[in-house]
């Protein structure tokens, strides 16, 4: 056992995410909680849960055998945390292989369930694989980045049964 309770909650984690286990993804966070990264801006466990449901779900149907999960670098205490991760799979809305350099940031509420995760990563190099010549030519730019978010948020919305 790790001297703060959190590094194995971060371990189980990224072990239910590699085994595309949203529900324990879920149940690691706080009801309250908010997530953050290139594509989501999503507040509450139910949202962020529904956001790994709908990720793992796209690998489940159409990618499983291009899925790869790799993550070291977990270091936490009890109040903030950090990981590395770099998930490979097919993007699903171009077919296209995706390998993804990820960086978490985390923070945790009195019980140890995660309160804030923010994932940082290189939205131009994602682009260029995920989306291809338009990627490349445009992810740099602030109006790809929006139209991937609003994509995104359609995805979730539509997933959720809203859409």
């Amino acid at each position: 056992m790790s001297a703060f309770p959190q590094n194995d909650r971060i371990t189980r984690f990224y072990e239910a995410f590699r085994a595309l286990d949203a529900d324990t993804m879920q149940a690691a966070y706080a009801p309250n909680a908010e997530f953050e990264d290139e594509a989501f801006s999503l507040r509450g466990r139910d949202e962020i849960g529904a956001m790994w449901r709908m990720l793992c779900t796209a690998v489940k149907d159409k990618g499983r055998a291009d899925w790869k999960l790799e993550f070291s670098g977990i270091d936490c205490d009890d109040e903030v945390g950090i990981a590395h991760w770099e998930p490979t799979y097919r993007f699903s809305a171009t077919g296209r292989i995706v390998h993804n350099i990820i960086d978490a940031q985390f923070e945790f509420d009195r019980d140890g369930l995660i309160l804030k995760h923010r994932d940082r990563f290189d939205f131009w190099r994602w682009s260029k694989q995920a989306l291809g010549l338009p990627g490349l030519l445009l992810g740099w730019s602030p109006m790809l980045r929006n139209k991937v978010r609003a994509q995104a948020a359609a995805n979730l919305a539509k997933f959720r049964g809203r859409g």
